[in-house]
């Protein structure tokens, strides 16, 4: 029995030896996402709120199959296009600032920063599970996003790297490695 095993084990490592994994990027200029946002330095200093053009771009890891692919990635295109349009022009509030609480009368969202109250419609924010609203923030939250979906789950994938942009050389990059 025990060289039963050991059989086993050395067939498992073989056929683990024959995997070949490849990496495929994708970055799309549909890929984007318009957002007004202001970054808090401290618990007195923010930017005044401002918009940008963000661009995402993902680089998945997986096995390549026999039939040369990784999987069907227009899927994963279509991914990333559905997680844009979520936040696609909107006003992004951090909800896990220290230094921003959140209130709410009859008409409005009113962020609170320094004492000051900054009043929003309800309809023209969404409040993220981040600190910031910075680039390297928002990389992980889309990598947050894309780490649960099955798509991802259910392709053997093994590193994810996403990359959000706010102007041409100036991004953050979130990395996970299985």
């Amino acid at each position: 029995m025990n060289e039963h095993r050991q059989k086993q084990t050395q067939d498992q490592t073989r056929q683990q030896a024959t995997v070949r994994y490849t990496t495929v990027e994708i970055a799309k200029q549909a890929l984007n996402f318009s957002i007004a946002h202001f970054t808090i330095f401290s618990a007195t200093e923010r930017e005044d709120l401002h918009g940008h053009n963000f661009q995402l771009a993902c680089k998945v890891t997986a096995p390549l199959a026999a039939d040369g692919l990784l999987f069907d990635y227009s899927l994963l295109k279509k991914l990333l296009r559905s997680l844009c349009d979520e936040i696609d022009e909107q006003v992004i509030l951090p909800a896990n600032s220290p230094h921003l609480t959140f209130t709410e009368d009859e008409h409005y969202t009113i962020a609170v920063f320094n004492g000051e109250r900054i009043p929003f419609l309800p309809r023209d924010v969404t409040i993220l599970p981040i600190a910031n609203t910075t680039v390297e923030e928002f990389s992980h939250y889309f990598l947050g996003k894309l780490r649960q979906h099955a798509l991802i789950r259910d392709n053997g994938v093994v590193a994810l790297s996403v990359k959000v942009s706010s102007s041409p050389g100036q991004y953050g990059i979130a990395d996970w490695r299985q």
